[in-house]
């Protein structure tokens, strides 16, 4: 065994407690972090010493430990124990429940300072919820740390995903921004949607503000929606048109989800192709690809799409498409396609269409009585502007901005000011 993988295995031993456990399995994966850095990590299966055969491949035994390291920095970003059961006697444990320990060992773990790089979000019985921050002032991307121990307080959860700044990459500022300067915004962002309630099975049409980041200096915007991946993204905004299908079916292949991880990459380094560019000469290459599958899967939908991002993940090219012309306003049409990078052919693909069926079955909106001056004026005083480090990715820093929001909609048929959440 390498001598690296051993010192890792043997951290996570000496970590949580783990003497009287096995190492059932491990494997290497890595993935790209939306400053777009390769992040290896070694995932491990550990057993109690007491369970020696386990037919069901597919779950783990409860009591097992399943424990994930970054391998460049040595910290772990998982641990959770199945069925919320630990038989790590010398593991970690929370005496008396206390807070300031709980902070404590997440600092040492994951070399975040709290209050500045992380807060309490969340408090529930036996479970506990951070967010990442930057000074007290939450991030976008967002990252989370999540805790959960059982009545004696022993560890049986430590999770911790996403991006947590550190004070490098800042551009600091004082937050000046207010409401007030937001007027022409808060009117252009204020949208008339077919709001879905599944309970009732009906469709409203409802006046809600559309989220958005603003810059401190009030002159530039952010789309909340860029960061719905969390990861970067190219944009295109390229319709798509032919003027012959393709009167061949399309054959989809499966799609390899886990790639095959060799300790000599992890601990080199070795960047994923999922971190590289996307050349013009590939993007002309995805452009026919996507187009040749329309042509197979949507012969007549010449002009209907159009083609927004195209991105790297788990060694395919995957392109977003979304219909020009959309039925539903909050859950839009859209098209996700597989591109092999090598033969730049479409392998597969995912179309929203399905999980958008049943509200066809809902009750169709009522008629609009209410304009859309009608609607600002009975939300005015409940739009929102809370201060957010949003991280810009051409200054490769965070910049200070404002995320202007706002909970409560207006229902168009009526004039009723409602919360977003209740529908």
């Amino acid at each position: 065994m390498d001598s690296q993988l051993k010192e890792l295995i043997d951290l996570a031993k000496t970590t949580f407690g783990l003497n009287h456990y096995y190492l059932q399995r491990y494997e290497f994966y890595r993935s790209v972090n939306t400053i777009n850095e390769t992040v290896y990590t070694l995932s491990m299966e550990w057993f109690p010493n007491h369970i020696t055969v386990h037919e069901d491949d597919e779950t783990n035994p409860n009591g097992a430990a399943g424990i994930e390291i970054n391998v460049k920095s040595r910290k772990f970003t998982r641990a959770i124990f199945a069925g919320g059961i630990s038989y790590a006697e010398d593991g970690v444990k929370f005496s008396h429940l206390n807070m300031e320990a709980i902070i404590k060992w997440i600092e040492d773990k994951t070399g975040l300072m709290y209050g500045i790089q992380f807060q309490l979000k969340r408090e529930q019985e036996g479970e506990l919820t951070f967010m990442a921050c930057l000074d007290g002032v939450d991030v976008s991307p967002p990252g989370y740390i999540d805790i959960k121990f059982n009545e004696e307080g022993k560890l049986t959860l430590f999770s911790i995903n996403g991006q947590f700044p550190s004070k490098e990459p800042v551009k600091e500022e004082n937050y000046s921004l207010s409401l007030d300067q937001l007027e022409d915004l808060k009117m252009e962002q204020l949208k008339l949607i077919e709001y879905p309630s599944y309970e009732q099975k009906k469709l409203y049409p409802i006046y809600g503000l559309e989220e958005i980041f603003v810059t401190n200096d009030g002159g530039a915007t952010i789309p909340f929606e860029f960061f719905a991946d969390e990861r970067y993204f190219l944009t295109m905004e390229q319709t798509i048109f032919w003027d012959e299908p393709i009167n061949e079916p399309f054959q989809a292949k499966e799609i390899k989800w886990i790639e095959d991880i060799l300790a000599e990459q992890a601990f080199s380094c070795e960047p994923s192709p999922d971190s590289f560019p996307i050349t013009g000469e590939e993007q002309e290459k995805c452009i026919k690809a996507v187009t040749d599958f329309l042509r197979q899967e949507y012969p007549s939908d010449s002009g209907n799409w159009v083609l927004k991002h195209l991105y790297r993940d788990k060694g395919y090219i995957h392109a977003t498409l979304k219909a020009v012309k959309q039925e539903y306003q909050v859950f839009q049409r859209k098209i996700k396609v597989w591109i092999d990078p090598k033969s730049f052919q479409a392998v597969n693909y995912m179309d929203s269409e399905l999980m958008l069926k049943p509200l066809d079955d809902f009750q169709r909106p009522d008629k609009v009585t209410i304009s859309k001056e009608e609607a600002f004026e009975k939300l005015r005083d409940l739009f929102e502007l809370k201060p957010y480090y949003v991280y810009d990715f051409k200054q490769k820093q965070y910049v200070l901005c404002g995320k202007l929001d706002c909970k409560y909609g207006v229902n168009a048929a009526n004039g009723e000011v409602i919360a977003l959440d209740d529908l």
